[in-house]
């Protein structure tokens, strides 16, 4: 078995202990992403701005480890609010070209740094 800690340069370093990533063989494991820029910024003006910077961090992620959104094949969103479901569908689903990976939404009582929503997938090479 082949596994890489990997994290990424592109994108706000990781706030605790863990790898922005981890590849076992060609199978990418991501951490969950919040909204923070690569300064390190929350970009939570509202969920809008939220939901699209933490697709950004994810698009950019996969990218540097060599892959594609369109190579996600899981995905787990963490919403504070499950209200804002339909907003997240939206912007998630535009950053997709048809074919869907398998997900699961649930809602949550607090996210660190107080995000709204907090997204991690598994990909492939």
């Amino acid at each position: 078995m082949n596994k890489v800690h990997f994290n990424s340069e592109n994108i706000a370093a990781a706030i605790g202990p863990y790898s922005h990533a981890v590849i076992v063989n060609d199978v990418i494991y991501t951490s969950g992403q919040i909204a923070l820029n690569k300064e390190g910024i929350m970009q939570n003006q509202d969920i809008d701005s939220e939901i699209k910077q933490v697709m950004k961090n994810l698009k950019t992620l996969l990218e540097d480890c060599g892959t594609s959104m369109e190579n996600v094949v899981k995905s787990t969103i963490y919403l504070y609010d499950i209200d804002d479901f339909e907003l997240v569908n939206k912007i998630y689903g535009s950053y997709f070209k048809g074919n869907f990976p398998a997900r699961e939404t649930v809602q949550i009582s607090l996210l660190p740094r107080s995000a709204k929503v907090e997204i991690s997938v598994i990909a492939i090479k």
